[in-house]
């Protein structure tokens, strides 16, 4: 007899409206979390995803708010991801990174378009401080851009809203430079993302990766938390370690790429540190045959450098899109 229901499939579709309402700030509903999973790879009609959330709510993992269909994780939803079978966690940080390059409208002639962005947040109280310290990391250009947005508690970047007592920063992602490239019919192969060792000002060698096809997580959140960088030491002196990625490209593209980021340079985006040869090594890394190494800065290594004074800040990295001329120097906060 035919199998009707995969009890695995079922599963992995609970696990995944378990993250979707994990990264949302507020109640989501069968609305957008069925929009949410589509973004993902996965296809489910609004009334089937209102099906799977009524025996959420029956098995405690999902809570009702509201009259809408809201829902939010309870602490039971969150123990079943945390308990997710291994092969259900890997990948999500690959995915996202196609979500959000597909999702990248910026255009570079019109200097207008959607554009990704990290999320941070800061304690208010200490917002003015980490500006301070964030500011130089901008003007050495180890970050994407110098372009950022600001909100308040109660108000939204991009589709997250700002938690109550927190500042809401948004910076410029480096998967922006995917999605230019992309646009461009470029192809870019994300490999993984790591701790790149700068020794006089100039980029040497990866001394910690993580591949984004093994993580769940956002590498760049992980080495923040755990106290990798030392990204106020690059800004003073030049030395130290920064966040940073690795892409491949192929070789037939490199002068096209060339071309890109010298327009890119004219509108403030620095994202791309080093661009290799074909097939040679770049930071001491590997280069497939025919591919073209390229190492990107980490969007986050100016909230790496805020981390790092002990100031207390929550990352939610490769989050949404933000319009490009909604961003603004932070020069100018």
């Amino acid at each position: 007899m035919k199998q009707l229901f995969n009890p695995e499939d079922i599963e992995r579709k609970v696990l995944l409206i378990l993250r979707i309402l994990n990264e949302s700030s507020e109640p989501a509903g069968a609305r957008v979390i069925a929009r949410q999973m589509v973004e993902r790879g996965v296809q489910l009609s609004e009334r089937t995803v209102r099906y799977h959330l009524k025996l959420m709510d029956e098995k405690g993992l999902t809570r009702l708010i509201g009259r809408r269909d809201g829902r939010i994780i309870t602490s039971a939803g969150l123990d079943e991801i945390s308990n997710a079978r291994v092969q259900d966690k890997i990948s999500l940080s690959i995915s996202r990174i196609d979500v959000l390059s597909f999702k990248t409208t910026f255009n570079l002639k019109k200097k207008t378009g959607m554009v990704p962005v990290n999320i941070s947040f800061f304690p208010e109280k200490d917002f003015k401080k980490a500006l301070r310290i964030m500011k130089p990391v901008f003007q050495k250009r180890l970050a994407v851009s110098d372009r950022v947005a600001v909100a308040p508690a109660g108000e939204k970047l991009g589709e997250i809203i700002v938690p109550e007592g927190k500042v809401g920063l948004a910076s410029v992602c480096s998967i922006l430079i995917n999605g230019i490239l992309l646009k461009q019919g470029i192809p870019t192969d994300s490999k993984f993302a790591g701790i790149l060792q700068v020794r006089n000002s100039v980029p040497l060698r990866f001394v910690e990766l993580i591949h984004y096809a093994g993580s769940s997580l956002d590498p760049s959140e992980i080495f923040i938390r755990g106290k990798m960088t030392s990204v106020q030491q690059v800004t003073e002196k030049g030395e130290g370690k920064i966040l940073a990625n690795f892409r491949e490209i192929p070789a037939l593209s490199r002068s096209l790429v060339e071309d890109i980021i010298g327009q890119m340079g004219k509108l403030g985006i620095h994202g791309i540190l080093s661009l290799g040869n074909p097939g040679n090594p770049i930071c001491q890394t590997d280069v497939d045959i025919n591919k073209v190494g390229m190492i990107l800065v980490g969007g986050l290594n100016p909230i790496a450098a805020a981390h790092e004074a002990g100031i207390d800040v929550d990352n939610r990295a490769m989050s949404t899109v933000i319009a490009f001329e909604d961003l603004h120097s932070v020069e100018e906060l």
